[in-house]
């Protein structure tokens, strides 16, 4: 479970995130959603350590985030734009982050298999398609079976077949009672995935919950809707 309480962030005299109060529950999808410059991406490099906020305290299962970057080897990231050295191959890739962890009990190779990338992690990173770049990016989120799964626009450049079969990987990581964390502006997407929405604005939770509560709370029939009108209510506000 992640929790967060009073998280404060800003960047020179810009403010991000202004006092981000948020539960993340264990075992299940969370979409973190909002417009451009509403707080995502800073919210999720804090959760990563990546961004220290200003205040504030960020949890995950119980152990504060803070100058011990241990607890990140069990978590899975997927960028959105992954800088991986270019002259690598994919296995070359998957040998390092093997080597680097040292003890790892479990290696998940399976998406190699099934997103057909045998050719293909023999050959360097520069010369593969933005596609298939993506494909690897995937194949090392999964590697060491993490407990929690960051995904930043995960099928984002995938042909339908591979964005299916990302998907069931990430259905089969909840069902294995792991944690998902996803963002994309596919909202049918996050719909169809996600068991859980959290709504940045401004750098404000504007709401935390179930799906299908904030399309009952708006009383709209889909997430993009529901979305769609609390941007407009907070505007009109």
């Amino acid at each position: 479970m992640i929790t967060a309480h009073g998280l404060m962030k800003r960047f020179g005299n810009l403010p991000v995130l202004r006092g981000v109060d948020l539960q993340i529950d264990a075992g299940r999808v969370t979409a973190i959603v909002g417009p451009n410059a509403a707080g995502k991406t800073t919210l999720i490099k804090s959760i990563l350590g990546l961004v220290r906020p200003d205040a504030g305290e960020l949890r995950i299962d119980g152990r504060p985030v803070g100058d011990d970057p241990g607890y990140r080897a069990g978590i899975g990231y997927m960028p959105q734009i992954a800088r991986f050295p270019e002259n690598l191959t994919g296995n070359d890739l998957v040998a390092m982050l093997i080597d680097l962890r040292r003890h790892t009990p479990e290696i998940d190779r399976s998406l190699i298999e099934r997103l057909h990338l045998e050719g293909e992690m023999t050959k360097p990173l520069r010369t593969l398609s933005g596609g298939t770049r993506q494909k690897v990016n995937a194949v090392i989120a999964f590697l060491f079976m993490p407990d929690l799964l960051i995904l930043d626009e995960p099928t984002s450049g995938l042909d339908p077949v591979s964005s299916s079969i990302l998907k069931d990987s990430i259905a089969a990581a909840r069902r294995d009672g792991r944690t998902v964390i996803l963002t994309s502006h596919v909202m049918s997407e996050l719909e169809e995935l996600a068991d859980d929405v959290v709504f940045l604005l401004d750098g404000r939770v504007r709401f935390a919950g179930p799906v299908h509560d904030i399309k009952l709370h708006t009383r709209q029939l889909s997430l993009e809707r529901a979305l769609a009108h609390m941007m407009l209510r907070v505007e009109a506000a």
